[in-house]
C-alpha cells in the first residue's frame, strides 16, 4: 500500500472516531439517542468522507506549506 493512500485511510478513520466522541458527549449531555443504524451510517460516510478529503487536499496543502 502507498504511503499517501495509508495515510488518507488513517485521516478516514480519525475522523470516523472523532464523529463518534462528539456523537457519544452530545447523547451524554442530552440524554438523546440515536439509533445505530443512524449513527453507523453516518460514522461511515464521516470516515469516507474524510479520507477523500485527505486524498483529494494533500497536494494542496503540500504546495501551500512549501
Amino acid at each position: 500500500m502507498e504511503p499517501r493512500t495509508k495515510a488518507s485511510l488513517l485521516w478516514g478513520l480519525v475522523g470516523a472516531l472523532t464523529f463518534l466522541v462528539l456523537l457519544q458527549a452530545y447523547q451524554l449531555a442530552t440524554q438523546q439517542f440515536a439509533a445505530l443504524g443512524v449513527v453507523v451510517a453516518v460514522t461511515a460516510a464521516v470516515g469516507v468522507g474524510t479520507a477523500l478529503a485527505a486524498q483529494t487536499l494533500r497536494p494542496w496543502f503540500q504546495a501551500r506549506l512549501n
